[in-house]
Order: C-alpha cells, then sequence, then structure tokens
C-alpha cells in the first residue's frame, strides 16, 4: 500500500509536468498557425494592412490578442494589451517569446506571443499573436486538481478492495482460529471446520496430532496402571515382612524381599522400556548416515572378527521423521542380533523414495527356515536356547517401527541369511 501511494504521487507530479509541457507546446503550434494566416491575408492585400478585418474580428475568431506593424501604423487589438505587446514588436527578435509578472491594468500578467517580421515587396511588416497563459494555467491547474481527486479515490477504493479481499480470504482462518480456541476450551476434541482445499491439509495434520497424542496419553494411564497395579503386592510383602516383630530377618525373609524387589525393579525397567518408544515425538528427527556410522563402528568393536558396511545413496545431510533415540533403538537391535548369528559380514543398507524410508539389514549367517519366519519379531522368543540374548531385540525394533506406521518384513538374503527391511512413512 505506501509502494501504491508513491506511485500514485510520483504519476500525479509526472502528470503535471507533462501536462505543462503538453499545454505550452500546444498554444505555440497555435499561435504559428494564427501567424501563418495573418501572413497569408497581408500578402493576398498586398500589404495594405488597412483593408483587412480588424477590429475585435481576430480576437473573437481565434480567441487571442494580435500586433501587426507596418510603415503606415501599427494595429493592436486589443488596446490594453499594448503595453505588453509594443515592446515584443520593437525587440526585433522573431520566434516564440514569454512575457510574465507584469503588472498593468486590464493586460493578463502572463502571455506567450509568436513574433514574425517578413516582407511584401519593399514594405517591412511585423506580426504578433500572443495568448493570456493565465486562463489556460487555471484550466490547467483545475485539470490536475481533478487528477488528484481521482487518484485518492482510486487508492480509497484499492484499501477498501484490498480490506475486503483480505477479510473475505481469511474468514476460514478466523473460522479455523475459532476452532482452535474450542478445541483448547475442551468444547470439542477435534477439528471440524468446512475450510478451503489448501487448508484440509493442515485441519488433518492437527487432527492426526491430536489423534497421536490422545493415543500416547492413553497409554501412559495404562502403563501407570499397570505399573500400580503390578508392584502393590510386592510392596505389600515387603511391608508385611518388616511389620512383623516376632521374627527376625533370617535369610529366608532376606531372599524373599530381595526377590520382591527383583520384581519391582522388573516391572519398573519393563515400563521405562515401553515408555521410550510409546510414539513419535513431534518435530523431532534424525540423521540417518551419522548415526547409522556411529552404530557401525561400534559394533565393529563389539564383533571385531565381522565387517559392518554401510550402503546409502542418500546426502549427507538427510532427515528422517524419527527420534533419534528410536532410530538407535531400531538400528542397534537389528545390526546386534546380525552381528551374534552372520559368518563373517553384515551389510546396513538406507533409502528414501517413494514417501517411504528404507533400512535393510543383511547378513550372511545360517539363516532362519520358512516356517519359523512368521514367528520372528515376537517379545521373548528365541529360536536358539544356545546364542545369549533374551528374545527381546527384534521384537523392541518391530513395536518402535508400529508405532510410526510402519513395518517390519523378514525374508531370505541372497547368499542364505537373514535378511530384515524396515520401512518407515514419512
Amino acid at each position: 500500500m505506501p509502494a501504491s501511494i508513491g506511485l500514485m504521487v510520483l504519476a500525479w507530479l509526472v502528470h503535471g509536468l507533462l501536462l505543462e509541457r503538453m499545454s505550452r507546446e500546444f498554444v505555440e503550434s497555435r499561435l504559428k498557425d494564427e501567424v501563418a494566416f495573418l501572413v497569408h491575408q497581408i500578402r493576398t492585400s498586398n500589404g495594405r494592412v488597412d483593408t483587412l478585418q480588424t477590429g475585435d474580428y481576430f480576437q473573437d475568431v481565434f480567441h487571442h490578442a494580435f500586433a501587426i506593424r507596418s510603415p503606415s501604423g501599427t494595429i493592436i487589438s486589443p488596446e490594453a494589451w499594448a503595453p505588453l505587446l509594443t515592446p515584443l514588436i520593437e525587440s526585433g527578435n522573431d520566434g516564440t517569446l514569454r512575457v510574465h509578472d507584469t503588472e498593468i491594468a486590464d493586460a493578463p500578467s502572463d502571455i506567450l506571443a509568436y513574433r514574425k517580421s517578413f516582407q511584401v515587396g519593399e514594405t517591412p511588416i511585423t506580426v504578433i499573436v500572443s495568448e493570456d497563459l493565465g486562463a489556460l494555467k487555471r484550466s490547467q491547474a483545475e485539470l490536475h486538481a481533478w487528477t488528484a481527486i481521482v487518484s485518492v479515490l482510486l487508492i480509497l477504493l484499492l484499501v477498501a478492495v484490498i480490506w475486503f479481499g483480505i477479510t473475505l480470504s481469511m474468514r476460514p482462518v478466523v473460522t479455523l482460529k475459532a476452532a482452535l480456541k474450542r478445541l483448547q476450551d475442551g468444547k470439542i476434541s477435534r477439528i471440524d471446520v468446512q475450510s478451503p482445499e489448501e487448508f484440509q491439509p493442515l485441519v488433518e495434520q492437527l487432527n492426526q496430532l491430536l489423534d497421536s497424542l490422545d493415543q500416547r496419553l492413553e497409554r501412559s494411564r495404562d502403563a501407570l496402571a499397570n505399573l500400580s497395579h503390578s508392584v502393590k503386592t510386592p510392596i505389600a510383602a515387603v511391608r508385611q515382612i518388616l511389620d512383623d516383630k516376632s521374627h527376625p530377618l533370617n535369610n529366608d525373609l532376606r531372599h524373599q524381599m530381595a526377590a520382591r524387589l527383583n520384581d519391582i525393579d522388573k516391572q519398573l525397567e519393563a515400563e521405562m522400556r515401553r515408555s521410550r518408544f510409546a510414539g513419535p515425538q513431534v518435530g523431532k528427527s534424525a540423521y540417518p548416515l551419522k548415526q547409522a556410522r556411529d552404530l557401525l563402528w561400534m559394533l565393529g568393536r563389539l564383533y571385531p572378527e565381522k565387517s559392518f558396511e554401510l550402503s546409502s545413496a542418500l546426502p549427507e545431510e538427510s532427515r528422517w521423521p524419527v527420534e533419534e533415540h528410536d532410530l538407535n533403538e531400531i538400528l542397534g537391535n537389528l545390526l546386534d542380533n546380525a552381528g551374534k548369528w552372520s559368518n563373517s559380514y553384515v551389510e546396513l543398507s538406507l533409502s528414501q523414495d517413494n514417501g517411504l524410508t528404507r533400512m535393510v539389514v543383511t547378513d550372511d549367517g545360517p539363516g532362519v527356515n520358512e516356517n519359523e519366519m512368521t514367528s520372528l519379531g515376537q517379545r521373548g522368543l528365541r529360536l536358539d536356547e544356545q546364542t545369549p540374548g533374551h528374545g527381546l531385540g527384534l521384537a523392541i525394533a518391530r513395536e518402535i517401527v508400529e508405532r510410526y506406521g510402519g513395518q517390519v518384513t523378514f525374508s531370505t538374503a541372497s547368499g542364505g541369511g537373514l535378511q530384515v527391511t524396515v520401512e518407515i512413512p514419512n
């Protein structure tokens, strides 16, 4: 808006300058034409100026003042202009002449004149035609003022149109703001407003965020309820032992208390592990290449006899919409499991296409039978009891991936080992 007003003012100033220039050029052109007409009339009369129809004739027809000088005399019409035109006749300079800031009664203060000297035979004649610029300037100022008025009206109209357009286009935002206020006040649980197509993705994302927060809150409440119920019995048993003053704390009682406290510790650890992968945290992301290199370096020290390789075409600054801790849990459990079972190498492949982030872990170990492939990832399940572990690694990775709406698939690698593929939508 300030730029528009500035342009309007600049255009108005330029209009004034151009109007003055065009008016001067137009008046000068008319004066030349009228001088040419007078010269023609005088030549036609063979220089006999007294035979011309003078008096107020030229003033009434052309609305201009004129002066004609010949050896027989000088004719000036109207006579009130004589003090202005007489010096111009005697100046001897032909062409356009300007006289301004004069103070003569019944005569204009600013005139533009055109003077031409010529001869008819041996008779020298001088002709001057002039116009009052004061009247022209008043008309010009009036036109310029009307231009300013129209410009101001156009600016006001532009302001009104812009205000109306912004108000109309922002109405969906006002509706969405009111819906968010009702949501904050607890009057609604989801945003359900009629909004333009451009706002639909925003409304859907907000509703998805609310769904995610509700799910996490529900899981937290369930976890607290489970934890409260689980630790209540062991705590009651320990308290009973401590309250029974008739029996000293012998070894059996100490073992019982230790067992109960161990149950509480296990339950707390399990619930804390669940809270770590309770779902994605909004606005968090991770650098997959950096974390993958760090994990491969650490596992290379843990299994020095095996080779851990990384294969990826991702740019170094790539970011995935996964929390760093969750990505470490997924990759760490999958790579650790592959390191235990591989013979000589483990390969990690990272890619991103078609709206999916993909992680593929391949080893050259003995692999898994087809009939046992569907059992992989179940909590606590171990297909080989001889290998150290608790059967939780693949289950933890699967649970975290499912929290992000992804999936984990198991297949046989080309070399006979196990291949685990993780796909998470962006």
